[in-house]
């Protein structure tokens, strides 16, 4: 997977709250839907799972400590770390734990998966503060390869052919061999890189606390492009649809750039940083804010469609599912967002 966050289908453009789902402490994981249940971690230590319908629980799964981590849904499994260092694999109807893999320190971002280039089922690519990034199969949580970098990792490896992409607190951007897990090439960034890059054509575009988004070519290494505007650092995960990117920081602005050239498109401004990754879905931009908002702009121009005031910092990236948005906030609650 790319992480290019764009969804499918319709999307009103005035949203109403369909249901709430309230845990025990601040929701800054990222809900996925599949199959009709909502899976989302929460800083109480839990990983959920809620009916997509009517924000019912169906599950919880007790980790020990914080989950900031957004889930995967590989078959009838859910695979998710915490801030326990843990890498869990649960039954998605269940919440049973299938395995467990254990790391040496906090796991805070996502995991990617991926078709083995070997043949032999699916693989789970995920980063951890132990300085390392993890491959493991999916069905029975068995090592394949480790790769080890000289800072920490926080976002979510991004996948495109048998290239893996990801920065850290190193400054490198490091692509790395599906296949191998050997380096392919090292990108010097410059700065740390607390999101996940967004893959597309052979290019990796990513923002980092060095107050820019850059795009670099994967095959070389060439910088094409720095996008400088205030200097304030960029920890969203930019998405990318036809030749346009977007891109949250925190400047407080979202920014729309030419993704062939690094130009500006347009910014829209909010009252808070942006640390939530924006969605794109039928000619909008959903995304929320450290001012308490969840904002849906237009794709093409950055302007102001719809915003709703949750009224805390809304850090969680926002999942669109059948016309509706699933998003955590600070305040506990995962909410879903309908047609008004």
């Amino acid at each position: 997977m790319n992480n290019q966050r764009v969804a499918a289908g319709k999307l009103g453009s005035r949203l109403k709250v369909g249901w709430r789902f309230k845990t025990g402490g601040p929701v800054m994981s990222s809900p996925v839907v599949s199959q009709g249940l909502v899976y989302v971690g929460s800083n109480d230590g839990f990983v959920y799972a809620v009916r997509l319908t009517d924000g019912k629980k169906v599950w919880s799964f007790q980790t020990g400590r914080e989950v900031e981590a957004t889930p995967r849904v590989v078959g009838n499994a859910v695979l998710i770390g915490s801030s326990t260092g843990n890498f869990h694999a649960l039954d998605a109807r269940t919440g049973k734990p299938l395995w467990k893999y254990h790391t040496e320190d906090k796991i805070l971002g996502g995991a990617n998966v991926a078709p083995d280039p070997g043949g032999k089922g699916t693989l789970v690519v995920f980063g951890s503060y132990d300085n390392r990034v993890h491959c493991l199969r999916a069905g029975s949580g068995k090592p394949v390869w480790t790769y080890e970098t000289d800072n920490y990792v926080n976002g979510m490896p991004a996948i495109w052919n048998d290239n893996v992409a990801f920065g850290g607190c190193d400054g490198i951007l490091h692509v790395v061999s599906l296949s191998s897990g050997k380096a392919l090439r090292k990108i010097e960034i410059g700065d740390y890189i607390a999101g996940s890059a967004t893959l597309s054509n052979g290019r990796a575009y990513v923002g980092h606390y060095g107050n820019a988004v850059v795009c670099a070519e994967l095959a070389t290494g060439k910088i094409v492009w720095t996008y400088r505007d205030r200097a304030f650092p960029y920890f969203a995960t930019p998405a990318l649809l036809g030749n346009a990117l977007v891109a949250g920081g925190r400047d407080k602005q979202v920014h729309g750039i030419d993704a062939s050239t690094g130009r500006s498109l347009w910014r829209f401004k909010a009252r808070g940083r942006i640390d939530s990754s924006a969605t794109i879905c039928d000619g909008k931009v959903v995304v929320g804010s450290d001012d308490g908002r969840l904002y849906l702009l237009s794709f093409a121009t950055g302007k102001e469609l719809w915003s709703f005031p949750i009224g805390k910092p809304v850090k969680s990236s926002p999942w669109v599912e059948n016309g509706a948005v699933l998003v955590g906030s600070d305040d506990g609650v995962l909410y879903a967002l309908t047609a008004a």
